[in-house]
């Protein structure tokens, strides 16, 4: 008779075990907060549910006895993990330069804490030396970080290094890019000063074969005679990536209008992607305002980050994102801008979205309303009335920043 009771204990405390795991279909679920999610075309309340590092169901309401974890996000918007397309993480020890030097960012330290879960670094590196910057950097963040692979195979070095004709090798580059697909993801041209059209046909020759974009920061086009409509109507492929929008030295706008010039214009028609890449130096009030007014919208929101850009009119990627809506875009379409347009033009539709079984990349942010001003390059000042604020971001499921502890236990 004991042995049949210690037996039925036993059972019962099993089914009780059970019930118990069964309960806890999801290991975190993000309650009450209004979502974001262009590709899904959510825009209203929902909760959010991870289970592991995965998306596992995005729902009106669900049961919080579901959840090993639940965090109430009420009154502030939750989105897919940023992805920052212009970047420069590759830091070191080299003065003056983005290839293994000061000028360069360690990104986790400036991420995270905007929201960014991934970021592509923009040329850094040439086919020389990624192999240094994925062992030191792209392999030990948190953040996800991908890369333009620079057209020049030292990379974004100092001085005449970056204006070598003759370390734009094609071969070596487009293997390079082919052995690392899915983290190098594009090419790179930046700075070039002469009036050959040698780094971009040489950009795009590579692009051709390991079938990835060109981001080109067109440089001091303008003094050697190379124009932008040659650029983006000659040389870029459809989806190719034209950097510093904004910038208003390079030929972006009409003289007379003020609007976009009709090399912007005829780009966009052909398919050209138009990023901001905000940066130190090439993202002005007198051209965005006039660009905006007249319709000529960016597909991606980029901060241009690195040592130079960090504290000046470039705050940050949310700071970045702030500006747009000053500028009377919405805040759906900001978001957009900051997540599943810039993945599809990297080729990571896997990221940018909270579909079911995407990885768990979450932003949760504030709007904070006030009187704000937004700086641009020139230190003009133009003042808004909200700015967007981080709260926590979740790579892969994991809570990587939290700002105010949102997420963690309460002390009693």
């Amino acid at each position: 008779m004991a042995r049949m009771t210690r037996i039925a204990a036993l059972l019962a405390a099993m089914v009780l075990v059970q019930g118990a795991n069964a309960q806890a279909t999801y290991d975190l679920v993000l309650k009450g907060g209004h979502v974001l999610d262009s590709k899904n075309r959510i825009n209203a309340i929902r909760d959010v549910a991870i289970k592991g590092d995965l998306i596992a169901a995005v729902a009106p309401d669900i049961p919080a006895s579901s959840a090993t974890r639940v965090v109430d996000v009420s009154g502030l918007y939750v989105a897919p993990g940023l992805v920052d397309i212009h970047v420069h993480v590759f830091p070191g020890e080299r003065p003056g330069t983005y290839a293994g030097g000061d000028l360069g960012l360690a990104p986790d330290g400036f991420t995270l804490r905007s929201c960014v879960t991934t970021v592509a670094d923009a040329g850094s590196s040439g086919w020389r030396s990624f192999p240094d910057f994925k062992a030191r950097i792209i392999d030990r963040s948190k953040t996800r970080v991908v890369a333009f692979l620079n057209i020049v195979g030292v990379g974004m070095r100092e001085g005449r290094l970056e204006q070598n004709l003759q370390d734009m090798e094609v071969q070596p580059t487009a293997e390079m890019a082919m052995r690392h697909k899915g983290v190098i993801i594009g090419i790179k041209s930046a700075h070039f000063n002469g009036p050959e059209w040698t780094p971009y046909e040489k950009a795009e020759e590579v692009g051709r074969l390991a079938n990835i974009p060109v981001m080109v920061d067109f440089g001091g086009n303008v003094r050697a005679g190379r124009t932008l409509y040659d650029l983006l109507n000659k040389y870029f492929r459809p989806g190719d990536i034209f950097t510093h929008m904004y910038g208003g030295v390079r030929g972006e706008q009409d003289d007379k209008t003020q609007g976009p010039s009709q090399a912007m214009i005829d780009g966009r028609k052909r398919g050209v992607i138009f990023d901001v890449g905000h940066g130190g130096g090439s993202f002005k009030w007198p051209t965005a305002i006039p660009l905006m007014k007249a319709g000529f919208i960016p597909d991606s929101i980029s901060t241009d980050l690195h040592a130079s850009s960090m504290n000046a009119g470039m705050k940050n990627m949310l700071d970045v994102m702030s500006k747009f809506l000053l500028m009377g875009m919405s805040l759906e379409d900001v978001v957009l801008r900051s997540t599943w347009n810039p993945a599809r033009e990297i080729q990571l539709e896997q990221l940018g979205h909270l579909s079911v079984g995407a990885p768990a990349d979450i932003a949760v942010f504030r709007v904070d309303r006030g009187k704000f001003g937004f700086v641009d390059q020139s230190s003009l000042v133009v003042e808004g009335t909200q700015r967007l604020g981080c709260e926590a971001t979740l790579r892969d499921g994991k809570v990587l920043y939290d700002a105010n502890g949102i997420t963690m236990a309460r002390y009693k």
